[in-house]
C-alpha cells in the first residue's frame, strides 16, 4: 500500500500520534495510566523502518495490533502492514470461549437441571446472541483501529 506521505511526514506523524511503550503492556492490567485514554489515538513502538500500534485507550481496550513496516520507494512511501490478535491466546480465546460456554451450560441442563428446560431454551439463546454479538464488536474494533490508522497516515489501498 502507498501512503500520500514522505517517510519524514509519516515519522512525524508516528511521532504526534503515538505515546511511546509496549503493546503487551498496554493490553494487560499493569498500565494505569493514562486512566479515561491518552491525548495521542495509538500506543505501541516504532523505529525507522517498522511499527506496532494499538488504540490507546483504557476504557474500550483492543486486542488487535497493527504491524507493519514501512520504506520509501521512488520517492513514494510504501507500506505493509497486517491487523493482527496481539497473541495467540487472546485470538482463540475470543473464538472459542462463547462455544465451550454453551457446551457446558448444556450438559450443567442435561445432567442436573431436569426440570429447568424452558430455562434451558431461554439461557441458550442468549448466550447464542452473547456470542454473535462478541464476535462482530470484536471484528467492529479491528475495522475502527484499521480505518483510524489509514485516515491518519492518508494510506491509499
Amino acid at each position: 500500500m502507498r501512503s500520500k506521505l514522505s517517510v519524514t511526514e509519516f515519522r512525524a506523524r508516528l511521532k504526534n500520534n503515538t505515546e511511546i511503550g509496549s503493546v503487551k503492556v498496554k493490553l494487560s492490567s499493569f498500565r494505569i495510566f493514562p486512566r479515561f485514554g491518552g491525548s495521542k489515538p495509538f500506543y505501541g513502538h516504532f523505529d525507522d523502518t517498522d511499527f506496532r500500534l494499538t488504540l490507546n485507550s483504557e476504557l474500550s481496550p483492543t486486542i488487535f495490533v497493527i504491524k507493519g513496516k514501512y520504506k520509501s520507494v521512488d520517492s513514494a512511501l510504501k507500506l505493509d502492514y497486517i491487523v493482527e490478535a496481539n497473541s495467540k491466546f487472546q485470538s482463540i480465546w475470543v473464538e472459542y470461549s462463547p462455544i465451550v460456554l454453551i457446551v457446558a451450560i448444556n450438559l450443567f441442563f442435561l445432567f442436573f437441571g431436569k426440570g429447568l428446560r424452558k430455562a434451558s431454551t431461554i439461557v441458550n439463546l442468549f448466550l447464542l446472541f452473547m456470542a454473535f454479538y462478541s464476535r462482530w464488536k470484536a471484528n467492529r474494533r479491528k475495522k475502527k483501529l484499521e480505518q483510524k490508522f489509514l485516515k491518519i497516515f492518508e494510506i491509499i489501498k
